[in-house]
């Protein structure tokens, strides 16, 4: 049986419309227009227990409103939800004390406390053992490296150290499920790989089902073997991490370094330029043209070294996003 069940979800703002001027103003005191707008669109998936799915799509796609709605913290306007077996908006104690949420925009520790105060008023909240949550508190402590510094006031830690006490903070009580909205958002490549490794560890050893939504392409390829997209929304895909690159990759990247300048101009007929500099060149090209491609610009350029790769995800989403709308 499925952890997580979603069925037909449907999310609908109103808003009130209004022309720019002081007699627009006047006139909105006495009639103004009703709009509605869906941020979640008819969603149905569901995801197993121990499952890391991404969950992906362009701002304003619908991502965090359906976590929101997954977490209670957000009643739909029609479908259901099923977490855990209880639905989410319900509030049930029991429920709120296996799951948690971590958001990267936003802070869930107290910023003139230390973050262990933080994380022994959790451990209050989710009536967690005095022997439970040491034993817990130093496993985690111990993976994130930063046992040294959760006694310091949160505001005088790093970025990375912060988001790092937000996690033990969220997984103080051991949550059956996280759900994870951009955790590695504005921090350092070294900073978001170790919390890449933590989570890959954590999902692996624990079983937690895990969903994440994130704009850095490394975390989704780096964590997930399943990804679920939308955009205005509506689910666009829903299936295997690779299965989706196969489906949408039609091109490679050549990388090619010369030992001697070579003009922009002379490389536009071999592909679409990516990057271009007077020694190195980025160009994507048709698959089914690759061999072709590799051979002339061996024949005809200076070549120190070339190289080929897939597109990267990124890509492939923004390709996939910027499809016209039927």
């Amino acid at each position: 049986m499925a952890l997580i069940e979603v069925t037909n979800l449907t999310k609908t703002y109103e808003y009130y419309k209004k022309d720019a001027g002081l007699a627009a103003t006047f006139k909105s005191l006495f009639h103004r227009e009703k709009l509605f707008t869906n941020a979640v669109n008819d969603v149905s998936f569901s995801i197993e227990e121990g499952e890391f799915v991404g969950f992906l799509g362009p701002n304003g796609a619908g991502k965090t409103t359906t976590l929101k709605i997954l977490s209670g913290i957000l009643h739909p306007t029609s479908g259901d939800a099923h977490v855990l077996g209880f639905r989410p908006w319900e509030r049930h104690a029991e429920f709120q004390k296996q799951f948690a949420i971590v958001m990267g925009q936003k802070n869930q520790l107290w910023w003139d406390l230390p973050a262990v105060d933080s994380f022994v008023l959790n451990k209050e909240i989710y009536e967690v053992s005095d022997h439970a949550y040491k034993l817990r508190l130093d496993e985690l402590t111990d993976l994130l490296d930063i046992s040294d510094i959760i006694d310091r006031p949160v505001r005088k830690l790093s970025l990375g150290q912060r988001m790092k006490a937000e996690l033990i903070a969220a997984l103080i009580h051991n949550p059956r499920v996280l759900f994870l909205d951009e955790p590695t958002i504005g921090l350092d490549v070294v900073s978001q790989q170790k919390i890449r490794e933590f989570l890959k560890k954590y999902n692996e050893e624990k079983k937690t089902t895990i969903i994440l939504t994130s704009h850095y392409m490394e975390d989704v390829t780096a964590l997930t073997k399943r990804v679920i997209m939308i955009d205005h929304g509506k689910k666009m895909y829903d299936g295997p991490l690779a299965d989706m690159m196969a489906k949408y990759v039609d091109h490679k990247i050549l990388d090619v370094t010369f030992n001697k300048a070579v003009f922009k101009k002379d490389l536009r007929p071999l592909g679409d330029i990516v990057e271009h500099e007077p020694h190195h060149v980025l160009l994507s090209v048709l698959k089914k043209d690759i061999p072709e491609t590799a051979a002339a610009i061996l024949k005809n350029f200076p070549v120190e070294d070339i190289s080929i790769s897939e597109e990267s995800l990124e890509s492939v989403v923004r390709k996939m996003f910027d499809r016209p709308k039927n």
